[in-house]
């Protein structure tokens, strides 16, 4: 490609810690895409609501936001007694374990900060602290190599001119620099590669709508939104050529959880034969969990399906809504899974595995 065509992807920092080191900076995705507003997390609640509530979302993010959390409470645990400040240390990880049940990569930060505790257990408190502050900030310089490399990786199974269907959002919002199944779309706008983007809305919550489609948008990609009943449609048209979704969670035989709705696309994309992929790094994927049936699925309210977004009620309030938040993916319709470490083929308990040796 010719070097004018060359253009610098524009990144955001969506989570950060203050200048202070006391607390946690973030955008409140919930605002966007018409109002981009940072918000302060300083407690345990704080956090906890940010995590539940989508304000920040992701599964990668929200490993980053649980290893920066855990560092600004260790500060507010005032004791130099290691026992204390552990059981205390313990209490808060176990309470923002429960915001969101479902992405791994929440408990993965969570353990990976806790043992940074169990490790050190004969160094002052102090010390152990400023040991957490290392690690915290290791976990988001960590995933921004983690996403380019998965980028990378994702480049390579699309060529000039294709059109991607993708579901939810998995792109710099979601992570730390590109993204994870949107990553590959916004480096290939970056090296200047033509590609166009069809986003599923991705209701109730319009991930797609609000984060992708804006994403995309603002770093000069082709993207069209789409309501999540019109994939069958494009790609019947023959305008999509590989399908990228990103995962909060993925079993060791290749099962993957990700946003309501990606397994229907899933399917579609096998009936019409049409590649499709599953990009994200390999803190999401669980070798304790055996398949997609051991994934708890999170339920959230209705009223995300019935109110949010909307200036009045679209059902009657007595009408009974089911809201899972997320849908298991089963191995056998996904195509490739897309690491930092390389990219994964069938079969998944061999090739997931042997990333971890």
């Amino acid at each position: 490609m010719a070097n004018d065509r060359v253009r610098k992807v524009t990144h955001i920092d969506n989570i950060k810690l203050s200048e202070d080191g006391t607390s946690i900076i973030i955008i409140d995705q919930t605002k966007l895409p018409n109002q981009v507003e940072y918000i302060e997390l300083r407690t345990a609640q704080d956090v906890w609501d940010a995590i539940h509530l989508l304000k920040v979302r992701g599964a990668p993010a929200i490993g980053i936001a649980a290893g920066y959390a855990m560092y600004i409470l260790a500060q507010q645990i005032k004791t130099d007694d290691y026992r204390t400040f552990y059981n205390e240390f313990h209490r808060q990880a176990e309470y923002l374990n429960s915001s969101r049940p479902t992405a791994v990569n929440l408990s993965w930060a969570l353990k990976r900060m806790e043992k940074v505790v169990t490790g050190h257990k004969d160094l002052p408190v102090a010390e152990i602290i400023g040991l957490l502050e290392k690690e915290c900030h290791a976990i988001h310089e960590e995933d921004i190599a983690m996403c380019r490399a998965i980028s990378e990786y994702g480049l390579s199974l699309i060529k000039e001119g294709d059109g991607i269907l993708t579901h939810c959002n998995a792109g710099p919002l979601a992570t730390s620099r590109y993204g994870t199944g949107q990553g590959p779309l916004f480096l290939a706008a970056e090296k200047g590669m033509k590609i166009r983007v069809f986003a599923d809305e991705t209701r109730p919550l319009l991930q797609g709508a609000r984060l992708t489609s804006y994403e995309l948008y603002n770093a000069g990609v082709d993207v069209t939104l789409i309501c999540d009943n019109m994939a069958s449609l494009v790609m019947k048209n023959g305008w999509v050529q590989a399908c990228f979704v990103g995962c909060d969670r993925v079993a060791a035989n290749g099962d993957a959880a990700n946003k309501i709705g990606t397994s229907g696309v899933a399917i579609l994309a096998r009936h019409y034969g049409i590649p499709f992929y599953v990009l994200g790094p390999t803190s999401t994927i669980d070798m304790n969990c055996k398949s997609g049936d051991d994934i708890k699925i999170e339920l959230r309210d209705p009223d995300e399906i019935k109110e949010m977004f909307y200036e009045k009620p679209v059902a009657l309030k007595e009408v009974k809504c089911y809201n899972p938040s997320f849908d298991v993916t089963d191995h056998e319709l996904i195509t490739a899974i897309i690491t930092e470490k390389g990219i994964c083929r069938p079969p998944y308990t061999d090739s997931l595995a042997a990333l971890f040796k």
